[in-house]
């Protein structure tokens, strides 16, 4: 048991580690899973055929609508250059070197404003790196102020 929680925290930390060092997490998730389940004492492979892919699939398959949708505005918003319009308006408004504070103050008050939090992220991210370029702030830390973190729990 303890030694299933401490897989749970190994292959977390894993997953963390692989998406700050630009690991896709689609490549990323399935060896932090596995990393889990060898902790665990499951058997690798039916674990993965059994409950990882159904689980996996079941998810997709659901949310797919909302991630189409959700990339599509976003980077209809990149294209239109509404993002970056939006970044001057803000940057203007509280100055360039705060460029996570207002990342974060956009995402609260897209969530809040009723927009679905799939599609704040899809929005989110062509603004929070104008909003960094701006400010001069490195691309990798864009996850810290995500609308992931500010948005309301459920």
């Amino acid at each position: 048991m303890i030694l299933a929680i401490f897989g749970i925290i190994v292959s977390l930390l894993l997953l963390i580690t692989l998406a700050y060092r630009g690991v896709p997490v689609i490549l990323a998730a399935p060896v932090a899973a596995v990393v889990c389940v060898l902790f665990s004492g499951a058997p690798i492979l039916a674990s993965y055929t059994e409950i990882f892919m159904p689980a996996m699939a079941g998810f997709v398959g659901s949310w797919f609508p909302v991630f189409l949708v959700g990339a599509i505005f976003g980077i209809l918003m990149t294209v239109t250059g509404y993002a970056e319009s939006i970044a001057r308006t803000v940057t203007g408004w509280i100055g360039s070197r705060r460029a996570i504070a207002a990342t974060v103050i956009t995402s609260a008050l897209m969530t809040y404003g009723g927009i679905s939090l799939f599609v704040v992220a899809f929005v989110m991210y062509p603004l929070a790196r104008e909003l960094f370029r701006v400010a001069d702030i490195p691309r990798r830390l864009i996850p810290a102020p995500s609308p992931w973190a500010s948005s309301p729990s459920p």
